[in-house]
């Protein structure tokens, strides 16, 4: 089967009642976990890589493993998609090697730390839009900063995030202005922000909806019931996997995630698309953990990848059970780039 395009998993997604996990992926490892689950579970799947997973990888790397898991599950509709691309020469660089999605993060200017004003998100994702859809690409913009509303704080990943102090106007989006944004572009899904953020440490308590606004979810998709919703920074955080890395020697202090109910309840008001990554980095960390505390003599890096490969599915198969996703890949045709390119 050929990569599927972002737009056309959501539209199915839309169509059937369900969301898809967006798993970050660097390595092979993790691109065999994703893959396993989602063949286990009969699954459509976005692996999805940062600028920092490309830095680390490779391109021309992660586009042979990539090439390998379409060669190794080709019953399993793939999008390989760009998360946080900050120009347009990054989302242009991620079409040339492969990705049919690519991620226009116009909330920050280039330099990848600084709020942009609504005219500079609007602008640049419009350039990457115009261009992404006239090779079958899709995009997803993004529209409100990532952030803390307990701290009030940005979010920073992988080099990627505001760093200073925000308002809360700019830590939420607004849906009037979504709605315009999404007429401006035509952004194939729209990231929103309503107090999620990377990373572990995303609440201080179990989040309540005074610091995890899903009132904004809903809002939104009553003013765009047609735009497919993205939750970025959506890892559940399992209290079991923080246990066991920290029995097997390490110290991560008590962290709360988004629960995964919550999660189900923006699906139901119109989220398509729900971006993992923290889940599947505990997962393995623990199982790695778990390999050398027990046996501190092994030195063999199959030992303990395989547990961690293990670990990874497990999550992956949490996920693609709680979100509808399982048992849909057999009722997607994937289309060619060529038959998803808009044309002025």
């Amino acid at each position: 089967m050929p990569r599927i395009t972002l737009r056309q998993l959501l539209d199915h997604a839309a169509a059937n009642d369900y969301a898809v996990p967006a798993f970050n992926m660097s390595n092979m490892e993790q691109g065999l976990a994703i893959m396993k689950a989602a063949d286990e579970t009969g699954s459509p799947v976005i692996l999805q890589a940062s600028r920092g997973a490309r830095a680390y990888a490779n391109d021309l790397m992660l586009a042979r493993v990539i090439d390998a898991l379409v060669e190794m599950y080709p019953h399993i509709p793939l999008c390989m998609h760009l998360d946080h691309g900050n120009s347009l020469a990054t989302c242009v660089s991620a079409i040339r090697h492969g990705f049919t999605s690519v991620m226009m993060d116009g909330s920050l200017l280039a330099d990848g730390t600084t709020p942009a004003d609504y005219a500079d998100n609007a602008a640049i994702t419009r350039k990457v839009v115009e261009l992404a859809h006239a090779a079958g690409v899709s995009v997803e913009g993004e529209l409100g900063v990532l952030g803390s509303l307990e701290t009030g704080m940005g979010d920073q990943e992988d080099g990627h995030g505001a760093t200073g102090t925000l308002s809360r106007e700019q830590l939420l989006t607004d849906p009037d202005e979504a709605a315009r944004f999404v007429a401006d572009t035509g952004v194939d899904a729209l990231a929103v922000a309503m107090g999620t953020s990377h990373g572990a440490y995303k609440f201080t308590r179990k989040p309540d909806g005074d610091v995890l606004a899903m009132d904004v979810i809903e809002a939104i998709n009553k003013r765009l019931p047609d735009t497919h919703l993205v939750m970025h920074g959506s890892s559940s955080v399992p209290e079991e996997l923080r246990e066991a890395i920290n029995t097997h020697g390490g110290d991560i202090r008590p962290a709360w995630g988004v629960p995964i109910e919550e999660i189900q309840r923006g699906i139901r008001h119109g989220v398509r698309k729900v971006n993992i990554d923290t889940d599947l980095r505990m997962a393995a960390t623990a199982a790695i953990r778990r390999v050398l505390t027990e046996d501190p003599g092994e030195f063999d890096p199959r030992k303990y990848l395989k547990p961690a490969m293990e670990a990874m599915t497990a999550q992956c198969r949490v996920k693609f059970e709680a979100f509808g996703t399982a048992g849909q890949a057999a009722a997607i045709r994937a289309k060619p780039l060529a038959a998803m390119a808009v044309r002025a």
